[in-house]
């Protein structure tokens, strides 16, 4: 149980959302809505029964799913659409900049052109700024289960639009797909001035998390949960001070914890990792980023101490320039002082 001093700091404390997959906000409602926009069949006769299939034993029961929902997405405006609703939640929840990932892929694969995403979601950004007060970076991520020639070709497709695209990263089913599998393409997107991330170490074993940092060169970690099994890698990590972009309820969905309890985010701040929260694919997983705050504050016993940390790291983990994260860092300040 969270005592009201907490509850109220998680509120106003100004936070930066680093892992939040932009397909994974699909509310179902908004599924239900653009399926009719778009007159797409989909498997589910109410909103009920999509809420029910979203029970997973494992990431890829979820993925099967996800890559299910996407096939409503079919326009500008869908794209728009399910990114101002995101952004607003995110506004709600004092979150203040966002680094968000798309799955191009997922879309171009289906016949969906990369600028009807592309325009979509960077409109929506657009007018999170003047209208929310919200920045951001846009991250393309390449799905891990294809080939690296495919990721080749994806970026390709986006030369033309890196204008509006700051970041590369690497998402999907992570088992029998290691960071090795990438190298060259990462070499490509560093070589062109973009920000590298990828997802290491939610199933993977800690050697995936070597590997993102060796061979892809990553400036952070998505996930990371497995590299607490190798204390000198967690030393490189501390060290390094490498950003993790930990989701506690995504963990707890997809079985990488058993419970709440389980989330490493108390673990990982006392050894001195750069550890964040985030919310994944919240519309799937059961909630936004001070749900998942929540969450932990109350299942880890967090002091107020500790939640401010995790808002400080994720700004200092961000891709911002040093004098907009310095500026957050004291709105941080100012807000944990009430």
């Amino acid at each position: 149980m969270l005592t009201p001093e907490i509850e109220s700091l998680i509120a106003r404390l100004p936070k930066a959302e680093l892992h939040l997959h932009i397909e994974g906000s699909l509310e179902p409602e908004m599924l239900f809505a653009l399926a009719e926009r778009n007159a797409v069949t989909i498997p589910f006769d109410t909103v009920e029964a999509v809420r029910a299939a979203y029970s997973f034993s494992n990431l890829q029961d979820f993925l099967d799913i996800y890559y299910q929902g996407m096939s409503v997405l079919q326009t500008e405006r869908d794209f728009y659409d399910l990114t101002w609703a995101y952004l607003e939640r995110a506004k709600a929840d004092a979150v203040r900049h966002v680094e968000i990932f798309f799955d191009p892929q997922g879309h171009t694969e289906r016949g969906i052109a990369l600028e009807t995403v592309l325009n979509g979601i960077d409109s929506a950004l657009k007018a999170a700024e003047t209208r929310l007060g919200i920045t951001s970076r846009l991250i393309m991520c390449f799905l891990r289960h294809l080939s690296e020639e495919e990721a080749e070709a994806t970026l390709d497709q986006a030369l033309p639009h890196l204008d509006r695209i700051h970041g590369v990263g690497l998402d999907s089913s992570e088992l029998g797909h290691p960071p090795a599998k990438f190298e060259r393409v990462f070499a490509r997107a560093r070589a062109l001035g973009l920000h590298v991330t990828a997802h290491a170490g939610e199933e993977g074993p800690p050697a995936y998390v070597r590997e993102a940092l060796d061979l892809l060169k990553v400036e952070r970690i998505d996930h990371g949960n497995r590299a607490l099994e190798d204390p000198a890698l967690v030393h490189r990590l501390a060290r390094d001070g490498m950003t993790l972009t930990v989701c506690p309820l995504s963990n707890l969905r997809l079985c990488v914890i058993d419970r709440i309890e389980d989330s490493p985010v108390r673990r990982m701040l006392d050894l001195g990792l750069k550890v964040t929260v985030n919310a994944d694919d919240p519309a799937y997983f059961g909630g936004y980023i001070n749900d998942n705050f929540r969450a932990v504050a109350a299942a880890l016993d967090l002091t107020a101490d500790q939640l401010v940390a995790l808002a400080k790291n994720s700004f200092a983990g961000s891709f911002l320039p040093e004098a907009e994260i310095a500026r957050h860092l004291s709105a941080i300040d100012e807000a944990a002082r009430g």
